[in-house]
């Protein structure tokens, strides 16, 4: 079984990939083409992408049963100790707002204490 996944792709390489893979869902591609095919489309894939990203999941023998790649993903597929598994850019994350403290009861018992 192998998945491609598009985002952001041309139309054109959508109608491509249909002549080997079956479109479930816009830009999700699904077949059981052999390996040499596989390996031709994914070539494909990635050369016309353009600005757009692309994901190729396949059935394998190993640990995991499957294997993945990606083109032009912020996520990249990393081996851990024979499994694959998916290294996230750490992002930066923004200062919560500044709460503005109240003039209620509970408000003052927080700032200056239990009195």
């Amino acid at each position: 079984m192998t998945v491609i996944v598009l985002t952001q792709c041309p139309v054109g390489l959508r109608g491509f990939l249909t002549r080997w893979l079956l479109e479930i869902s816009p830009g999700v591609f699904v077949g059981g083409p052999s390996t040499r095919i596989r390996e031709a489309l994914w070539h494909e894939v990635k050369q016309y992408a353009g600005n757009g990203r692309a994901l190729l999941a396949y059935n394998t023998n190993n640990e995991q049963g499957f294997a993945f790649e990606t083109h032009d993903h912020k996520w990249h597929p990393v081996d851990h100790e024979g499994l694959t598994l998916i290294r996230r850019p750490n992002e930066q994350v923004a200062k919560p707002a500044v709460v503005q403290r109240g003039w209620s009861k509970a408000s003052r018992r927080r700032r200056f204490g239990n009195r």
